[in-house]
């Protein structure tokens, strides 16, 4: 029988942690990995908000987004992340953070979206004000927009203790040779680019390099904004995939992701309370090893 102390040796061996559980053979409930520069552990499913989280000020609309964040919360979720390129979601984001009353602290991470160095500052300091938090966890450079004026001051806001972590962010491939520049470079702890089951690029250069230059990782754009969905959603779960505790086509996908060794998050957006219960149960369970990983792209790829 392996007992508990042995199996959180194993996960912490495969950059896996648990957080909970019972003694003996307990089942972990939330699957983790540490932030390379820190050890810091954070769940390896977090929550994106663009387009989701942006609905104004429409009171039915921001009560729904508060439920959806309960339930991430509730599913063992902290890493949240922004944007003030996403409309109203972050003024949203901090509603539901207030609404909820403190029910639990999240990973708060959003980015500067701006050229200038002034207007970069105005602009964070505003984010800090509409998520009602006291800094941020995590401050990213938004799709490179002039990064080198940004990182310049993240830089000296980290080592003032402003935010804990720096990082730069693409969700465009023609940007991966700049992204894979300053990921050589610069001082920064995170990264976050697209990395999906058919959008496989990352593989080549980027998750390597994360690895080598001892990077955490945030994936982005997990469903390929749903077109995941609309491709494979008619066609049957394998059975197999009850071998890495994939209920749905969403633990599948995201089971994938966050199964690469240099992955530390995936943050997948939903405005729906189901859709985040399907997403959150990919915090749990066991993952696929590589020859598993092979199996599931070769799978989608004859679909």
């Amino acid at each position: 029988m392996m007992t508990r102390r042995t199996l959180l040796g194993a996960l912490a061996t495969l950059g896996l942690t648990a957080a909970g559980g019972r003694a003996g053979m307990a089942a972990v409930d939330f699957l983790k990995r540490p932030i390379p520069a820190t050890g810091e552990m954070v769940p390896v499913i977090g929550m994106g908000s663009w387009i989701t989280f942006d609905v104004g000020s429409d009171p039915t609309r921001r009560a729904v987004r508060a439920e959806v964040l309960r339930t991430f919360f509730g599913a063992g979720g902290t890493v949240i992340d922004s944007s003030p390129m996403y409309g109203t979601s972050e003024a949203v984001i901090g509603w539901c953070l207030g609404r909820l009353g403190g029910e639990r602290a999240p990973f708060a991470a959003t980015k500067v979206w701006t050229p200038g160095r002034w207007l970069g500052q105005e602009q964070m300091r505003h984010s800090r004000d509409l998520w009602g938090v006291p800094r941020f966890d995590l401050m990213q450079v938004h799709n490179l927009v002039d990064w080198q004026t940004h990182l310049e001051t993240l830089i000296a806001m980290k080592e003032a203790g402003e935010i804990r972590y720096i990082g730069v962010t693409t969700s465009h491939g023609r940007r991966h040779g700049e992204l894979a520049l300053v990921m050589q470079e610069l001082p920064i702890d995170f990264v976050q680019f697209s990395y999906n089951i058919v959008d496989r690029a990352a593989e080549r250069r980027l998750l390597p390099l994360a690895a080598d230059r001892g990077l955490a990782v945030i994936i982005n754009r997990p469903f390929r904004r749903g077109a995941l969905f609309d491709r494979f959603r008619h066609h049957p779960l394998p059975g197999w995939a009850e071998e890495f505790d994939a209920a749905n086509w969403a633990q599948f996908f995201l089971k994938f992701i966050v199964s690469h060794p240099a992955v530390t998050c995936a943050i997948p957006a939903t405005s729906r309370v189901d859709h985040m219960q399907e997403n959150m149960g990919a915090l749990t369970g066991r993952l696929p090893d590589a020859k598993m990983r092979a199996r599931m792209a070769r799978h989608v790829a004859e679909l």
